[in-house]
């Protein structure tokens, strides 16, 4: 009885695991706005996203199609010494992850209108809007988080 149990928590674990992989959280946003583009790539290459769009030296784009046709798009844009992260998904679980993994760190927050925004410790300014799917799906719906790092924060070469 003990080792079916014990399977049983291994696998929902691993099936846990595996399901978070694609998704980004906290600490994923901390590596990706103090390392440089490289790492990016080969970061996002390792969480299992696709580079996608036209890849030049100060922008770049990944994706990722999940089950139930949901995606996340990430694009990160480099201005100067500091990187700018913009994801675009349909995944309800990539909104979770990020909101339940900041609100430990979270300094200010506020809602105007339909925009929702967080001042986080050791990562800067998120701001998430929630919009409608169209065509109209009372389930899904578009999230659009942009995070903008402080200005201490800085890339490394």
């Amino acid at each position: 009885m003990k080792k079916i149990l014990l399977l049983i928590v291994l696998v929902c674990t691993a099936a846990f695991c595996f399901g978070q992989k694609r998704l980004l959280s906290y600490d994923d946003l901390k590596f990706l706005l103090i390392n440089n583009l490289q790492r990016t790539d080969t970061f996002m290459m390792a969480k299992g996203y696709l580079i996608t769009g036209k890849n030049n030296t100060k922008n770049r784009s990944y994706s990722s199609e999940t089950a139930g046709n949901n995606h996340v798009i990430v694009d990160v844009r480099l201005d100067g010494k500091r990187l700018f992260i913009e994801i675009q998904t349909n995944e309800l679980s990539q909104y979770d992850l990020i909101h339940s993994s900041i609100a430990q760190y979270i300094s200010k927050d506020s809602a105007v209108a339909d925009v929702q925004t967080y001042t986080v410790k050791e990562l800067g300014t998120i701001y998430i809007t929630v919009n409608d799917t169209a065509p109209y799906d009372p389930l899904k719906r578009e999230y659009d988080i942009h995070i903008v790092s402080d200005k201490h924060i800085t890339a490394y070469n």
